[in-house]
């Protein structure tokens, strides 16, 4: 079996942040023909750094250069535009925690929006196989067959929703993302999956209370939860993932896996 290497992140409110490496070398920063390093300088120098004057008209320069010659089906095209309309705004890429929160927001508000008018849900998936629930290897048992054929037919189930089902979900959704009131006693979790594997996420609070989240490989997908405390677990490419989260705000959990070379 292939070796998985798990990367899991966990923010409140829908904010997604990199941290910052406070020790990372600028010196040689006026060399650099890199994009992403000269976009982590403009976000961690200071305001007053003279070399600013010459990297930012620089990477905006190579933003264009890639935009121009990039495949139609580059999906870094759309983040290059981003960045580089926040450039000819500000001094860097950088955006504040609130900003970031907004940002997500409206996107999925932008998206079940899209799905109430269809009157279906938009998410394109291959539906489940023990292929895509375990990354495929040669040296598989019986057990995790069983396992993983388990898993598929519950996802497919599980996405298999009525026109009526997808309706009331999704403008129980907006509902949840419309409403700011602290004293709500429930609000949205929304998980993305960006592995290479369809997965579910079971989340088991107090009691009786437990929710399942079917979400399709390199995809995304939200559920509302009564607030409270939840065992939050999933078989991502074959690695458990299990993780005990208090959920009094939106939450989301980035999940993602990717083979050991």
């Amino acid at each position: 079996m292939k070796k998985i290497l798990l990367l899991f992140s966990t923010v409140l409110f829908f904010g997604l942040f990199s941290a910052q490496r406070k020790d990372k070398d600028y010196s040689n920063i006026l060399k650099s023909k890199n994009i992403y390093e000269i976009n982590a300088f403009l976000r961690d120098a200071h305001p007053d750094d003279p070399r600013r004057t010459v990297l930012k008209p620089r990477v905006m320069e190579m933003m264009k250069e890639y935009i121009k010659n990039a495949r139609p089906e580059d999906q870094k095209v759309r983040q290059m535009q981003e960045q580089l309309a926040l450039l000819k705004r500000r001094p860097s890429t950088k955006i504040t925690f609130d900003e970031m929160n907004a940002i997500i927001k409206q996107k999925q508000i932008a998206k079940y929006n899209a799905e109430l008018q269809a009157k279906q849900s938009l998410v394109v998936y291959t539906p489940s196989s023990a292929k895509n629930v375990y990354v495929t290897n040669t040296s598989a048992t019986a057990s995790t067959t069983v396992v993983a054929d388990t898993e598929a037919e519950e996802f497919n189930m599980l996405m298999s929703v009525s026109p009526t089902e997808h309706k009331n979900k999704t403008v129980q959704i907006l509902n949840s993302l419309f409403d700011n009131d602290p004293m709500s006693k429930e609000c949205i979790v929304l998980i993305q999956n960006k592995s290479d594997c369809n997965i579910i996420v079971r989340m088991e609070g107090i009691g009786t209370t437990k929710y399942r989240l079917a979400v399709p490989a390199h995809n995304e997908s939200s559920v509302v939860v009564t607030k409270g405390d939840y065992l939050l677990t999933s078989i991502v490419c074959g690695a458990q993932y299990a993780s005990q989260k208090t959920i009094q705000k939106p939450l989301m959990v980035a999940l993602g896996s990717s083979p050991k070379k």
